[in-house]
């Protein structure tokens, strides 16, 4: 991470913490997966728009409804910039 990203776990330690506690109340396996479902995809979401903040907020206005044609090239082309971003910053190795 580059000194210029703000801290992920500034950003979202309390989704964090909330997603390591339901860990720890369900067993591994599909009652947690259930259970902590959707605090997994908070804390995904908090990350990537911390990661990659103007493309994700792209993504969320332009891909939130079906819309025109032109709507719908903006939204492929803003998801196409986001996994860029996300491409960007994984670890080489």
């Amino acid at each position: 991470m580059s000194s210029r990203e703000p801290s992920i776990a500034g950003e979202c330690n309390r989704l964090y913490t909330a997603l390591t506690g339901c860990h720890c109340r369900f067993a591994a396996g599909r009652e947690r997966e259930i259970a902590c479902r959707h605090i997994n995809r908070s804390l995904a979401e908090c990350m990537v728009a911390v990661i990659c903040p103007d493309e994700s907020d792209a993504v969320r206005s332009l891909c939130s409804s079906g819309g025109t044609a032109l709507k719908r090239r903006q939204c492929r082309e803003a998801q196409l910039s986001l996994s860029v971003c996300l491409a960007s910053h994984q670890d080489p190795s």
